[in-house]
C-alpha cells in the first residue's frame, strides 16, 4: 500500500515497510518535517503544538512517537489525548498554540491511520504549506535539539471545553431541546464519539440517550464510514425503541449522519442542507459546499434569497472559498458542517447542536422535515486505481466526450447536465477515482453514473 500524501494529510495502513505504509519510521519522518517547517516556514524556534487522536488501536503507539519527535525537535506539546478532530482544532486556538497534529484516518477502517496537520488557526495546512512539509520530509534534513532544549509535554482534556463551546453558540437552543423530551440513539463506531456525543446530548438536555458502539476500543463494530449500508444496526434499534432520531458519527467526529424515526436515512447530504436552512432563517448570508455535494443546498440558499458557491473537494478548499465569500454556513455533503461562528472546521458537535435546535423548532418528525427539502438522489461509485491507469488521460477524454455540456475542472471533472450531474475526481484519501452522480431519483442518478463510468473505462 503506497502512502497517500495530500491536503487531507499523510495517510496509510499500519505495518509493513517504511515508505509503503504508515510505519513508525514514517511517523517520525513526517512529524520531524512538520516540526522543522514550524521552525523555518513559520519562524517558530520553540513552538507549542496540540496533539489529539481518535480511538484507533494504533493511536496510542503513534501518539507516543509524535510526542517524542516534537520534543526532540525542541517543541512543547499539549497532548489532549482522546479527542475529536474539531476538539483538537478548537484546542489550538484556546491554547494560543502554533499548530496541531491529529492522529486519525477519519472514516477509513481500523488498519488505517493518518497525520492531519494544523496551523496556528486550528485549520488544516494550505496546499502550499503542506507541499513545503512534504518537501522537507523528502530532504530529511532535520536538526534535533540538544538535551537542555528538549520540549515539554503537558496533558489536558478539552472535551468539556468543546461541549461548553457548543452550548454557548447563539443559535443552539438548549432550553427548547430539553423541553422536547427527545429520545436519541447514538452510534459512535467504537471511537472518541462514544465519549463526547452522549455527553453533549446530556448537556443539551436530551431526555433519553440510547448508546450503540460507544466504547472507544478502536475495534469498529462495522465499517466506520457513516453511509446507509453500514448503519443497519442503528436503523433497527431506532424502530425497536421508538426513538425520535439517530445520530451517527465517524471515528474522528467531523462528519454527522442522521437517521429518521422509521429507521430510514435522513441522508448525509441533508445534514448540511437542514443545518443551513436553520442558520439562514436567523442569519442571512452566503453558503458554500464542494462540487460533489447535492444541489439541494444551492436550492435552499436561493430560496432564502442568498448566494451559493461551489469549491473543490477538501476541507481546505471549502474553507478558503467560505472566507472569500464571507459565508455564514458551509461544509461538505458527507455530513461535514462548517459554521464560522464557531470555527472553520467540520464539526459534528456543532452540527448536532444546530440540527437539534432546528428539529425541535420545526416540530416535525424527521421524515416530515426531510420531505420539506428539494429531493435529490446521489449515487456514489468508485473505480479502484491500478498502476497502468492514467487518471489525467481519463479525465481529459471525458471533457472532450461531454464538451457540449457544462464542464467544471477545478477539481477533477464535473459534468452538469440539465437534470443532473456527474463528478469524477481522484480521492485525497484512497487509491480510487470517486464518481458521484445526482438526479431527481435513484434510477436516473444511477443511469448517469453508469453511462459516464462506461465511457471512463473505455479510456484506459
Amino acid at each position: 500500500m503506497t502512502l497517500i500524501k495530500s491536503i487531507s494529510g499523510i495517510r496509510g495502513t499500519v505495518g509493513g515497510r517504511p515508505g509503503d505504509n504508515l510505519t513508525p519510521l514514517d511517523i517520525v519522518k513526517f512529524v520531524s518535517a512538520y516540526a522543522t517547517w514550524l521552525k523555518i516556514g513559520a519562524g517558530k524556534e520553540r513552538a507549542k503544538i496540540v496533539l489529539g487522536r481518535d480511538a484507533r488501536i494504533s493511536g496510542d503507539m503513534y501518539a507516543k512517537l509524535v510526542e517524542a519527535t516534537l520534543s526532540g525537535l525542541g517543541h512543547d506539546v499539549v497532548n489532549i489525548g482522546l479527542a475529536t478532530t474539531p476538539t483538537t482544532e478548537i484546542a489550538v486556538t484556546a491554547e494560543g498554540a502554533d499548530g496541531g497534529i491529529i492522529l486519525t484516518a477519519s472514516h477509513n477502517p481500523k488498519q488505517w491511520n493518518a497525520l492531519k496537520l494544523l496551523n496556528n488557526c486550528g485549520e488544516f495546512l494550505s496546499a502550499e504549506d503542506g507541499a513545503q512539509v512534504l518537501q522537507m520530509a523528502e530532504q530529511e534534513s532535520f536538526e534535533y535539539a540538544e538535551v537542555d532544549d528538549l520540549g515539554t509535554i503537558t496533558r489536558k482534556d478539552y472535551t468539556d471545553y468543546h461541549i461548553q463551546h457548543v452550548l454557548d453558540l447563539k443559535l443552539v437552543n438548549r432550553e427548547a431541546i430539553a423541553k422536547a423530551n427527545l429520545k436519541v440513539v447514538v452510534d459512535a463506531v467504537n471511537s472518541v464519539g462514544g465519549i463526547v456525543i452522549p455527553a453533549l446530548l446530556k448537556a443539551l438536555g436530551v431526555k433519553e440517550i440510547v448508546e450503540l458502539n460507544c466504547e472507544p476500543t478502536g475495534r469498529f463494530a462495522h465499517n466506520p464510514e457513516p453511509i446507509p449500508e453500514n448503519l443497519t444496526q442503528i436503523s433497527e434499534k431506532i424502530k425497536e425503541c421508538g426513538a425520535d432520531l439517530g445520530i451517527v458519527v465517524d471515528p474522528d467526529v467531523d462528519r454527522l449522519a442522521l437517521v429518521c424515526e422509521n429507521g430510514e436515512m435522513f441522508v448525509e447530504e441533508y445534514t448540511l442542507v437542514a443545518v443551513a436552512d436553520y442558520v439562514l432563517k436567523h442569519t442571512p448570508g452566503n453558503t458554500v459546499s464542494n462540487l460533489s455535494s447535492s444541489r439541494a443546498l444551492r436550492d435552499v440558499t436561493l430560496a432564502h434569497g442568498q448566494k451559493y458557491c461551489a469549491a473543490a473537494v477538501g476541507e481546505v478548499n471549502v474553507v478558503t472559498k467560505m472566507k472569500e465569500t464571507h459565508t455564514v454556513i458551509g461544509g461538505e455533503g458527507n455530513g461535514g458542517v462548517i459554521y464560522p461562528e464557531s470555527h472553520y472546521g467540520r464539526d459534528a458537535l456543532v452540527g448536532v447542536g444546530l440540527f437539534l435546535s432546528h428539529f425541535v423548532a420545526e416540530g416535525k418528525s424527521m421524515t416530515a422535515l426531510k420531505a420539506t427539502y428539494p429531493q435529490y438522489f446521489i449515487s456514489k461509485n468508485k473505480l479502484t486505481l491500478s498502476p497502468e491507469m492514467n487518471v489525467d488521460k481519463i479525465l481529459e477524454g471525458l471533457k472532450q466526450k461531454y464538451a457540449s455540456e457544462e464542464i467544471t475542472d477545478i477539481d477533477g471533472v464535473k459534468i452538469d447536465f440539465k437534470d443532473g450531474w456527474v463528478h469524477l475526481r481522484k480521492s485525497n484519501t484512497e487509491p480510487i477515482i470517486r464518481i458521484y452522480s445526482e438526479s431527481k431519483d435513484e434510477a436516473a442518478a444511477n443511469q448517469l453514473a453508469e453511462e459516464v463510468i462506461k465511457v471512463a473505462k473505455s479510456l484506459y
